[in-house]
This record gives C-alpha cells, sequence and structure tokens, in this order.
C-alpha cells in the first residue's frame, strides 16, 4: 500500500469516529471528544493530502495552509476560505481553551466534515 494510500485509510477511520461523536446529544464531554476526533483527523487530512499530492501530483507542501493551497491549484479541492479556516480551528483546540471557544469549534465541526468527506470522495 502506498503512503498516501495507508494515510486516507486511517483519515478514513478518524472522520468515521468524529461523525460518531458529532451524532451524540450536545453535552461538555461529547463536545470535547469530538473536538478531540476533529483534531486527529484534521492532522490526518493534511498529512494525507501531502502524500496524495507527492504521489499524484508531484506537487510538495510543509503545512496544512500551503497542502490546501496546492490542492486548490491542482484541483483536488474547490478553491474554498473554509479549508483555510480548519487550520484556523485547528489551532484555536491546540493553543487556548474556553466554553466558548469550545462552542464554537463545536458548531463548526458539521462543516469539517463536509469538508473531509469532499476530499475523500474526490481522492478515490
Amino acid at each position: 500500500m502506498t503512503k498516501s494510500g495507508s494515510l486516507r485509510t486511517d483519515f478514513t477511520r478518524a472522520v468515521a469516529r468524529l461523525d460518531e461523536a458529532l451524532a451524540l446529544p450536545k453535552d461538555a464531554i461529547v463536545r470535547d471528544s469530538a473536538i478531540q476526533r476533529f483534531q486527529i483527523s484534521f492532522e490526518l487530512c493534511w498529512k494525507f493530502l501531502k502524500a496524495y499530492l507527492e504521489e499524484e501530483h508531484n506537487a510538495s507542501c510543509t503545512s496544512p495552509r500551503t497542502c490546501f493551497r496546492e490542492a486548490f491549484k491542482n484541483g483536488v479541492i474547490e478553491d474554498d476560505p473554509f479549508w483555510i479556516e480548519l487550520t484556523v480551528l485547528r489551532n484555536y483546540t491546540v493553543h487556548t481553551y474556553n466554553e466558548q471557544l469550545a462552542d464554537y469549534v463545536y458548531d463548526r465541526l458539521p462543516e469539517a466534515m463536509r469538508r473531509f468527506r469532499a476530499l475523500l470522495a474526490a481522492t478515490l
């Protein structure tokens, strides 16, 4: 299996786990669990994208933002500013924590799921 194939499998599983958390009624534990699963999904997303771009498009990137930009350029994902917002959301979850911010991030997770699913569909 290729590196991108292995990462795609891991990413697919992480997205499924995030989806499970989002399907539960929201409370503080579910919210925090969903945010943690988002962090894992995000990390696997950009690492998968990095490997995919290298293997399929001979393009290189070194960070989530540069990978999303390369994916725009190569037609893998739509030129959508929400991809960059995903990076901001991920940074919020890592560098600071408060209830209001956690609720904001949680509320954006269904949109993140749509982007993750779109990426998986585009890279079949």
